[in-house]
């Protein structure tokens, strides 16, 4: 029960100028820290956050290589624990923690680059995580540690704390719930692991960016099972875009204890704050379509730097848990709690003026509180029976989450795009134009076994049944709602590995999402729901070193929501959107000092079914049908200090309904490094020949210029 205490003793007091927070009853969440969904009947008890579960290996010496070379066999995220990627029945990514240093990787955006499947979707660099996996929208399917972090969050992951990044492609709701259809992303965390070492790293790149990271582990017993390691970042930077600027602060120390030979126990928190200027883009007037003005500026920035940042800190605390009762059968519990608080101000871009000249705006002040308690318990049992072996996964997952978020909609003058003039008053009201915290408890029961038959044959066979519960008091309209929801999803794959290496599969799963709110009528959304059908080729280098994949699948999503073309304001339910597509994926570690990674994707999207009929039969917007990625480092045989690296991606043109396309794109990067003895100094340029290009927009009033050519110099100290 320690948990529950220490969470709500992080709870300070909050400025009566936010919405405040009702912290979740210690009666509700107790039942929580056990795995056990506590089910209140009063509306008081329940809210919205992130989904559930999670396995990474506990074990401190497990961690050692969790992040080396380029091509690893196995990840964590398809069962819940460690499983070879060419028995897998569905396609998974890994981005280890040495390809984001040889790409000075600095989000998690910049991250997936290299993963077929992942748009490199961007819109405007507004400080959050934006991520589109096989044409649809993932970005609140981010997962850490096999937990969903709360859908309300306002920050984005910082790689310096994370070993690797783990894409889930496709409908997964099996082993992780609520969790959009095209995939997931699982970042693994840094833990403290049985050998002492210290990294201090300092960089400094263009547009004033500057960063000072640590990362120090001390075993605190001779075994070493008793560890502490302590992750730290700080960075400022500008921006390409006149006014832009982002500063961070964040914090993860973690804990192991050493409970007996079987057992291990990690505790862990972060704290983060962050402060920025959001980049929400400028208007395709000028940019991408003409403008009887002329071109408007790349750097033009369309906001009012007057009108203030984003000011967000967030703060997690848990534990990861494991108990060997014998080598086939382990108890693993899993727990989080996370709070975040703060407020962001932005201005958006509305519709352009008939002179061309004075674009519309609208400014946004969002004041958001956010606290949820994640938890995922679960038996891992490997056993024989009717003459096959059994590797089965059984467990709870449970969630309960409060959010309170206020938005006031504000009323600015426009800008002029050739002459802007900033400090303009913001027309804020007393009272805010929407309001409805909400309270969100989930509960969900799982199982999924891994047959292996012999002779190569290996299945993957899984079942979920979830219930839901989604409270909201519209404060504005003085309306409640009580929405519950529960489904059974499933899934089932076959691999067969004909040679040595070479592996076939197929398979099918699906997802499960609840969708908040009600039509014009008062009838509450369905839930939203994804199907898909997978089939492929893998290969495994015997010995490691060289992995490949080949994947072909067909993925649905229904009940989307769309506008309600009779009600302004409102939607309805009736949408369907579908993509099917090939991903080709390499990775290798060679012998003689190469490494690389290579991928390529072809996606073919469109909308089935929409109350628009005009956008029924196109694409999904920001749904490039080809991108391309190859990134190769190379230690020097002369100077095998020296370490080269380049690559390059390319994304074809991106059409859909908005009023005009993205063009296509190629960029490329380069890098060196020298390591000393106690020390590495890396040097990297990307978008080399300075490519101008557009990676994004959000709507037909706004478009996204993509980072110019930039430099970055990174010196690492090791002790």
């Amino acid at each position: 029960m320690a948990l529950p205490l220490l969470a709500q003793s992080l709870r300070a007091a909050r400025s009566t100028a936010r919405p405040r927070r009702r912290t979740l009853p210690l009666i509700a969440a107790a039942p929580l820290a056990f795995g056990i969904p506590a089910w209140a009947d009063d509306a008081e008890k329940a809210e919205p956050s992130p989904p559930q579960t999670t396995l990474n290996e506990v074990r401190v010496e497990a961690q050692a290589d969790a992040g080396a070379g380029f091509a690893p066999a196995a990840s964590q995220s398809a069962g819940k624990a460690s499983m070879r990627l060419l028995e897998t029945p569905q396609s998974v990514s890994v981005v280890t923690r040495e390809q984001m240093e040889s790409r000075q990787i600095t989000d998690l955006q910049q991250a997936l680059q290299t993963v077929a499947g992942v748009s490199p979707v961007n819109f405007g660099r507004r400080g959050f995580d934006d991520i589109n996996i096989r044409g649809f929208r993932s970005t609140e399917s981010i997962l850490v540690d096999g937990l969903v972090q709360a859908p309300g969050m306002w920050t984005r992951l910082v790689p310096w704390g994370y070993e690797r990044f783990e894409v889930l492609k496709g409908a997964s709701s099996i082993l992780y719930g609520q969790v959009q259809p095209g995939g997931l992303v699982n970042a693994v965390s840094k833990r403290p692991r049985a050998d002492a070492f210290g990294e201090v790293n300092a960089a400094a790149g263009s547009f004033g960016m500057k960063s000072l990271a640590v990362d120090i582990n001390r075993p605190l017993s001779d075994t070493g099972r008793s560890a502490v390691r302590l992750n730290a970042l700080v960075s400022d930077t500008d921006d390409p875009v006149d006014e832009v600027w982002r500063k961070q602060q964040w914090i993860a120390p973690s804990l192991s204890l050493d409970l007996g030979a079987d057992t291990d126990l990690v505790l862990f928190a972060t704290y983060g704050k962050a402060r920025w200027i959001r980049m929400q883009g400028t208007s395709p007037y000028g940019t991408l379509l003409p403008n009887r003005n002329g071109p408007v500026r790349r750097s033009l920035f369309t906001g009012d730097p007057t009108f203030g940042p984003y000011d967000v800190s967030n703060t997690t605390v848990g534990y990861a848990f494991e108990h060997r009762f014998n080598p086939r059968l382990v108890l693993r519990q899993n727990v989080r709690y996370e709070s975040q608080e703060g407020e962001g101000r932005f201005v958006s871009l509305l519709a352009l003026q008939a002179s061309q000249r004075l674009q519309n705006r609208q400014a946004t002040v969002q004041q958001f509180d956010y606290e949820a308690l994640m938890t995922d318990s679960s038996v891992l049992s490997e056993f024989d029976a009717l003459g096959v072996s059994h590797r089965l996964v059984a467990g709870i997952d449970a969630r309960r989450s409060n959010a309170r978020q206020a938005n006031y909609t504000c009323r600015i003058g426009a800008l002029n795009l050739f002459a802007p003039v900033y400090g303009m008053p913001a027309t804020c009201p007393l009272r805010p134009t929407t309001f409805a915290p909400t309270k969100l408890t989930v509960a969900g029961l799982y199982l999924q076994d891994q047959i292996k038959f012999g002779n190569g044959w290996t299945a993957l066979l899984g079942l979920r049944r979830e219930y839901s519960r989604t409270d909201t008091h519209d404060e504005v309209r003085n309306r409640h709602t009580r929405q519950k929801d529960d489904a059974t999803t499933g899934a089932a794959g076959l691999v067969y590995e004909f040679l040595p290496g070479w592996a076939v599969y197929g398979s099918y799963s699906e997802s499960f999402l609840p969708v908040s709110g009600q039509t014009f009528a008062g009838e509450l959304f369905r839930p939203e729901t994804g199907k898909q059908w997978e089939a492929g080729l893998k290969y495994e280098r015997p010995g490691g070193g060289l992995t490949a994949s080949a994947a072909l699948y067909d993925l649905k999503r229904r009940n989307v929501t769309t506008s309600d073309p009779v009600n302004a304001g409102y939607s309805v339910q009736t949408g369907e959107q579908r993509a099917r597509g090939l991903e080709l994926e390499a990775a290798a570690d060679l012998a003689n000092g190469v490494k690389l990674t290579a991928a390529y994707t072809y996606i073919d999207t469109e909308v089935t079914r929409d109350n628009d009929q005009s956008l029924v039969g196109k694409a999904l917007n920001l749904t490039p049908r080809h991108t391309a990625s190859l990134w190769a480092t190379w230690r020097l045989p002369a100077y095998k200090r020296v370490t080269v690296g380049v690559g390059g991606r390319y994304v074809s043109r991106q059409v859909g309904s908005l009023p005009f396309s993205l063009p296509g794109y190629a960029v490329m990067d380069a890098s060196v490094s020298y390591q000393g003895d106690r020390w590495r100094l890396t040097a990297g340029v990307k978008n080399i020949f300075d490519r101008k290009y557009y990676d994004g927009a959000i709507n037909a009033n706004v478009v996204s210029p993509a980072l110019p050519r930039n430099f970055m110099v990174n010196a690492s100290y090791y002790f």
